[in-house]
């Protein structure tokens, strides 16, 4: 029943501010209707559940969707959480141990075979006369049927999108008599699915080079009851535009849904104002006949001067916020707050590349009419892929942390799943950028029967109408890799088109087919030979090429870097927490089953230290970290002297979904890696830095090279100096040089002075390069570092490439289970040397750590 004195509050504000035409500006105080809407929002979340295991087709057959309302059956089940996954509540319950620590993870496979079923009692104690309840699942992985008090709700198949079931018939409700009021509903989990091809776009990949064999599964997101009058809003979508004489238009496209039988005449109460800035509130009453079902209801509101949404680097990230309130009479029906930013994003070609021969799309982006030049990591997420163990918290640190590093974008990519509104909330606020692969897509080879391509359409549709309000959504993108394996590529092509047509149907948005269209198959398909590069063949063809040979030759020429993935491990204390003590160091089988490619963690150390640096776990671990920082400043600073031509770099990855010893510059518990300052320094806005072909140097020849800088703010610079310094294996200055810079200009990259300096003499093993550039009041505005080898560059390619032919043996020779299998770093298991794996007290060490 709606409260009887916020129906008088309602009456005597619409008796304040009269009947209003369509389009006429209210009163004030019409904003006042805001606070007394009769939407009511009860969450479920949190750990009031209760999860039971049965056997698939058993629950049901026991009767458990018939469990009575008032019952305290489910007091004996597990606890459960909402949101989260049945793998953390099965561990907090003690059934299965840690599946992040060790090689647990393989004891709990048997979890996805079967069913898993949720209850949740709530009491409902008002009534619900013209109103309209429904239950709102925001997400279930992967398929789940639903009862309430018996009642059969629905099946939905989808991890991504959320849907709901109106539950008015079957809500038992009593204001006094306890068990009267109780509410029992049940949820079931079906098995996981185990083949990721029947179900892409609809659930996020459980394989890849950082993951074992667990498929996740559970209530993922919150579930609410909500209630709102006969008429409610189902979407509003802030459309905006920006006009040529710097106004804006932003048209609020409500769908409106009518659920009785007879049309009705509808009050739209609506204010908008700033809601990160001071602005005076614009405010709109009008009258629309709604009949019965959904209805688009759209009003334009003209603004002079908007404040517009910037990435961090660009401007200030200004956000708007409109309130609009849905009448009838003195009732309010429903009520809607919708943030949103004012920006445009339109792509432009490249500079350098011939449209329709190099390239098929354009992929230089701009913000409100200026290049975003995109400093972005591939998310790697979500936080865990056991999403009960997340929390919001930890998305805000990340983003903050990823903000610090100097990245002005994050890329959620194929693999893994859209984000919690959280995630964009906090991007908005932040400034940051999100280019985004809409629906995980982490492969080539889907269901290509139309009714399975219809359904991964209309969850891409779903994924993008909750997420287009968010101005930091600036790219989409179809799919990744997914060229790589597709059996028709033709087809693919034409399913990824689609798939953008349908996307772009719902948002003004750029939109990209795949990445990185450049293999063999995706030349098979029609794309062109320079669309994008994945920067992955230095990790998986390791020793073909020391890492600043590879990028100067097998990397370079491309308008844009989808992917950029070196290898690390994390830090010792990180270590401890999900490896076994005894198999710590030397490392253990735990190490294999976590993704650490052994033999490629040590080829990185020596192609950037000239060690192997295996001294101690904590001199191996630090290298590792550093080595990946190292190969990625470089890689960076030379990807970005490319700019414009080249127009975005994404590191794969920024965070890791589980502890792994992989790709992630963050570790699993937000620890940041030695890596994280290395892409900190080669990713300022403003880059003093240093160009250079080789790292190993002769004590005889000249230090060649070139001083660069790099701008990607939206102001120039007058009057500066740079000091360039070289130094000695113990630190002593050898060389000093001071150069003045008349100009840098804004959004710029220009190579400035040429250095060629006989010093190396005086150098033993290695020497160090510093850069530093001050502002014309001498504040230090840049800094940058850098150190190089004493050696033979082509020595040391020929020992490379001969450690690469001795990797490929080990991995592949006598049968050995290849990429992905870790059994061949431990002799014990391949029996190779003597050795056999003989006894569960074993322990078997990697070789080439004796």
């Amino acid at each position: 029943m709606v409260n009887i004195f916020g129906n008088i509050k309602i009456l005597a504000t619409t008796l304040l501010i009269g009947i209003c035409s369509l389009g006429v500006y209210a009163q004030p105080n019409t904003t006042f209707s805001h606070e007394n809407n009769s939407q009511s929002v009860r969450d479920f979340s949190g750990m009031k559940w209760r999860m039971k295991m049965m056997l698939p087709g058993e629950g049901v057959k026991k009767g458990l969707h018939k469990l009575p309302s008032e019952d305290i059956e489910t007091l004996v089940w597990n606890n459960a959480e909402v949101p989260g996954d049945v793998y953390t509540d099965l561990w907090k319950a003690g059934v299965i141990e840690d599946p992040y620590f060790g090689r647990n993870s393989v004891k709990a496979q048997w979890v996805q075979q079967y069913e898993w079923w949720y209850a949740y009692q709530f009491r409902v104690t008002e009534g619900i006369e013209n109103q309209v309840v429904d239950i709102v699942f925001e997400g279930v992985d992967y398929s789940c049927e639903v009862w309430l008090n018996g009642h059969y709700l629905g099946k939905n198949e989808g991890a991504l999108s959320g849907f709901s079931f109106n539950v008015n018939e079957y809500l038992r409700i009593s204001e006094h008599d306890y068990l009267k009021g109780q509410n029992m509903l049940i949820v079931k989990i079906d098995p996981a699915p185990q083949v990721n091809a029947f179900v892409a776009g609809k659930k996020t990949p459980w394989f890849g080079d950082y993951w074992r064999d667990l498929a996740p599964m559970g209530i993922w997101r919150p579930v609410k009851m909500v209630r709102s009058g006969k008429v409610r809003f189902n979407d509003v979508y802030a459309n905006n535009q920006i006009n040529k004489d710097g106004s804006a238009d932003v048209s609020l496209e409500m769908t409106v849904e009518n659920t009785d039988s007879i049309a009705k005449n509808m009050q739209f109460v609506v204010s908008l104002e700033g809601k990160n800035f001071e602005s005076e509130a614009v405010e709109i009453e009008f009258d629309q006949n709604i009949a019965p079902g959904k209805h688009k209801v759209v009003r334009t509101i003209h603004l002079e001067e908007p404040k517009l949404w910037w990435p961090w680097d660009l401007g200030d990230p200004n956000l708007y916020e409109a309130k609009i309130s849905l009448k009838e009479a003195n009732v309010n029906h429903d009520y809607n707050t919708t943030t949103f930013g004012i920006r445009e994003v339109t792509s432009k070609w490249n500079p350098g590349f011939v449209k329709d021969v190099d390239l098929s799309f354009p992929r230089s982006t701009y913000i409100n009419g200026k290049f975003h030049f995109i400093r972005s990591a591939c998310w790697g997420g979500p936080v865990d892929i056991f999403t009960g163990r997340t929390s919001k918290e930890e998305y805000f640190k990340l983003i903050k942390m990823a903000k610090e590093m100097n990245m002005n974008n994050i890329r959620i990519f194929g693999w893994h799943p859209p984000e919690i509104p959280e995630f964009y909330q906090y991007a908005d606020e932040m400034g940051m950028t999100i280019w985004q692969d809409m629906i995980p897509l982490g492969t080539g080879n889907i269901p290509m029967e139309e009714e399975n391509l219809a359904e991964i359409f209309n969850e891409g549709v779903k994924v993008i109408k909750e997420r287009r309000n968010h101005p930091s959504l600036i790219m989409m993108e179809g799919g990744e890799e997914m060229m790589f394996r597709t059996r028709d590529p033709q087809a693919g092509r034409k399913f990824l088109e689609r798939l953008g047509d349908s996307l772009q149907a719902y948002a003004k948005l750029p939109y990209v087919p795949d990445s990185p269209m450049t293999d063999y198959v995706a030349q098979q398909a029609g794309f062109k030979p320079k669309e994008a590069v994945h920067a992955l063949r230095y990790f998986y063809d390791m020793g073909e090429w020391l890492h600043e040979d590879w990028y100067q030759t097998k990397a370079d020429g491309y308008p844009i870097v989808p992917e950029f993935a070196i290898t690390s491990v994390p830090s010792v204390e990180s270590l401890k927490k999900f490896i076994p003590k005894d198999e710590m160091w030397p490392p253990g089988l735990s190490w294999g089953h976590h993704w650490a490619d052994l033999t490629r963690l040590r080829m990185q150390n020596w192609d950037v230290f000239g060690s192997e640096m295996k001294g101690s776990l904590e001199e191996f671990v630090n290298a590792t970290q550093d080595a990946q920082g190292i190969i990625f400043q470089n890689g960076i600073e030379h990807f970005r002297r490319d700019k414009p031509s080249l127009s975005a770099i994404a590191l794969c990855h920024y965070i890791t979904y589980w502890p792994d010893m992989k790709w992630g510059i963050v570790d699993n518990y937000q620890k940041p890696k030695n890596s994280y300052y290395f892409v900190q320094k080669a990713y300022q806005p403003l880059l003093v830095n240093f160009e250079f072909k080789k790292r190993r140097w002769h004590t005889d020849e000249p230090f060649v090279g070139n001083i660069w800088v790099v701008n990607d703010f939206y102001r120039s610079y007058e009057n500066c100096t740079i000091n360039f310094k070289i130094s000695n294996d113990k630190k002593k200055k050898l060389l000093e040089k001071t150069f003045k810079v008349a100009t840098i200009e804004e959004n710029s990259a220009e190579q400035l002075f040429a250095i060629s300096e006989d010093v190396l003499g005086k150098v033993k093993e290695k020497f160090y390069v510093e850069l530093e550039l001050l502002d014309n009041e001498g504040n230090q505005i840049s800094h940058n570092d850098y150190f190089f080898l004493i050696g033979d560059q082509a020595e040391a390619t020929k020992r490379f490439q001969e450690w690469k032919q001795e990797r490929l043996e080990m991995e592949n020779g006598n049968g050995h289970g290849g990429y992905g299998s870790y059994y061949f770093f431990f002799d014990e298991f391949t029996r190779e040397n003597g050795k056999d794996y003989e006894s569960g007290v074993q322990k078997p060490t990697a070789i080439g750590f004796d």
